[in-house]
Parts: C-alpha cells; structure tokens; sequence
C-alpha cells in the first residue's frame, strides 16, 4: 500500500511500518530499521545543534531491536 505523506513516498510493508524511501539507514539492531536498509520511523530526530561535521552527529530516534 502507498500512500503520501507530507510530499515523501511511504510504503507500508507487511509488519504496519511505514519505509520512508528517503531516509537510509545501515543500522541493523534498530528497531526501525528494515531489510531494505531503509528507516521506519514516522520522523527521525538528529542532533545535537552544535555539531559541526556529520561525524558528531547522532539519530536520537534510534531505539534497540529488543524493546
């Protein structure tokens, strides 16, 4: 099922979560992380404000597989 959501393709896959085809992501002990190596989640948060390469940066919506 596809559906658009704020201008970005979004696919549904068989588990609910929706694929933001935009949003790539290698980080397989994610819980949003899917096969296809893309990001689930509805939004992604990434920080801090201060940084100055993307070295310093992190994805504070990253949540382990097991929760």
């Amino acid at each position: 099922m596809e559906k658009r959501d704020k201008g970005q393709r979004q696919h549904k896959e068989a588990s609910g979560k929706g694929i933001q085809e935009c949003i790539s992501c290698d980080v397989k002990n994610c819980y949003y992380h899917d096969s296809s190596n893309y990001c689930t989640a509805e939004q992604i948060n990434v920080g801090p404000g201060s940084a100055l390469s993307s070295a310093e940066t992190l994805c504070t919506t990253f949540r382990p597989k097991s929760e």
